[in-house]
């Protein structure tokens, strides 16, 4: 595979067997995010946890001090009061079952769907088609409320999910590279936070495996797992 000289530059400008601190870290991955575009930051952690047991599952949610950067469209399916308070919160996307009836059409221009408890019949319509997208509303991850102002608030805020993927791993986004270090530092320490808080009972032995942190062109740094 063919590496391009900014790609090189980047893999040279670190000990690839090292892990540094996350301010180092974090420092290294902004000089070499070059890209024409304002790029993403990705912080991406290996967890001693088994997600197969039910009882050792992470998953759960943490608002960002400076958001992610990133502008998200928010639906809310809702009737009566609720789908007004949508509206005024500044939902992107206010309906009920003419909504979902578009979903399944085909239509998924929405970052996050929030719904409240009694549209949970309505929503299992699509669960299939909303589940594998990671759209699926949920009570753990907050959009599943009666309280649609400040789920869509939180959203808006820069309220991320985390979970675990099928091999243990857990991927969040905590900022753009326009932010700075000292921004990033905070979100990245945010997340770490919840992730230790969210620790299973149940995990044995070194929990922080493995983390590193990268841009959307850059490759990822380790950082140190001595928290």
């Amino acid at each position: 595979m063919k590496v391009g000289k900014r790609m090189k530059a980047a893999l040279e400008s670190y000990d690839k067997l090292k892990s540094y601190s996350a301010s180092e870290a974090i420092e290294n991955v902004l000089n070499n995010a070059k890209a024409k575009f304002d790029e993403t930051i990705e912080l991406h952690v290996k967890l001693g946890v088994d997600g197969r047991n039910a009882d050792q599952q992470v998953r759960g949610v943490v608002v960002l001090p400076h958001g992610t950067g990133k502008s998200v469209k928010v639906l809310v399916i809702a009737r009566g009061d609720k789908a007004d308070d949508a509206v005024k919160a500044g939902a992107d996307y206010v309906g009920a079952e003419e909504i979902v009836a578009k979903i399944q059409g085909g239509w998924l221009d929405f970052d996050v769907c929030i719904t409240t408890p009694d549209m949970m019949g309505v929503i299992g319509r699509v669960a299939r088609v909303l589940g594998p997208k990671g759209l699926m509303p949920n009570p753990k991850s907050g959009t599943v409320t009666m309280d649609v102002k400040k789920a869509i608030a939180d959203v808006k805020a820069g309220k991320v999910e985390y979970r675990l993927d099928k091999t243990n791993n857990v991927h969040v986004i905590i900022g753009k590279a326009s932010f700075g270090k000292e921004k990033l530092l905070e979100n990245y320490s945010t997340v770490i936070d919840a992730l230790t808080k969210a620790k299973p009972a149940a995990a044995k032995g070194q929990y922080f495996r493995n983390i590193s942190v990268c841009s959307s062109m850059g490759p990822g740094v380790k950082v140190t797992t001595s928290i």
